[in-house]
């Protein structure tokens, strides 16, 4: 390893002096670069198994970074070096958070969703994870939703050996359950691992995998795992209020995500798809 970052930091003019793992994702792997001209994060992967990978999300950081919401770390490059592909970036130290971080957070996100399209989809196709996530143009939430985001994931499982009664039932109630709202710009895996608080108090998302879709997604998602306190949502419904019954619509939204965690770590999630499809069958 320590060739290949030599290597990488020589392609793009930097001289190393040391490097440190990071805490990565399950198929990445993170370190950061102590070099002459300062200290980047770089992240590094199999190139042939993950293809255009780090591309895609170097245009989703941008993406977020445009939105003028969030503090996005920069992008220097993106490129290969032997079997690896790597992103390199912009190193934020970390802080703590202080009393005013998470409405700070919630008016953020309100401004990120309020960034918005003539259509739901995205310009390019990006992954979640390691699963590739398509983002062709849908003129409906419930379109893009059905479409790009639950069927996809519904073939893999099926292919997996996973069976599902009554989807088509499911996706008739579902498409008429879904609001009707304008697109929003989302960071589309926003769990409590995918945000950082900067040295100066500022809310930081990382590894996106972004679209304009529904902005209920990332809310629904925020609250799958947990790790996100009430404040924020009671602040972001105020900045920017959600439909009628948004809270009854979060297991929907969140289906998309546990099928993703079905598709990648297996059967322990079936349960929380199952209860889901009934509940909407």
């Amino acid at each position: 390893m320590k060739t290949t970052l030599q290597n990488i930091a020589l392609t793009n003019n930097l001289t190393l002096h040391h490097f440190v793992p990071l805490q990565g994702g399950d198929i990445n792997e993170v370190f950061l670069l102590q070099c002459v001209s300062g200290d980047f994060v770089i992240k590094l992967n199999n190139a042939q198994s993950f293809p255009k990978m780090f591309e895609a999300e170097a245009k989703g950081l941008d993406a977020l970074r445009n939105s003028q919401s969030f503090r996005i770390p920069k992008v220097f490059t993106h490129g290969k070096e032997g079997n690896k592909s790597y992103l390199l970036l912009e190193y934020i130290a970390k802080g703590s958070p202080s009393a005013t971080f998470w409405k700070s957070f919630a008016q953020q996100l309100a401004k990120l969703h309020k960034t918005t399209n003539t259509s739901f989809g995205f310009d390019h196709s990006n992954y979640i994870g390691s699963l590739p996530q398509v983002n062709k143009h849908e003129s409906t939430a419930s379109d893009f939703y059905t479409n790009q985001r639950l069927e996809p994931q519904f073939k893999m499982a099926r292919k997996q050996g996973y069976n599902f009664s009554t989807i088509d039932s499911f996706f008739k109630n579902i498409s008429e359950e879904i609001p009707n709202e304008a697109p929003s710009l989302i960071h589309g895996d926003l769990w409590n691992g995918n945000y950082l608080v900067s040295e100066k108090n500022e809310p930081v998302l990382i590894d996106p995998a972004v679209a304009f879709a529904s902005r209920e997604m990332d809310i629904a998602m925020m609250k799958l795992f947990g790790g996100f306190p009430q404040v924020v949502f009671n602040t972001y419904h105020e900045v920017f209020p959600l439909s009628n019954n948004w809270q009854n619509r979060i297991p929907l939204w969140q289906l998309y995500y546990l099928l993703v965690h079905l598709n990648l770590f297996g059967s322990s999630y079936l349960p929380q798809v199952n209860t889901i499809i009934r509940q909407y069958s």
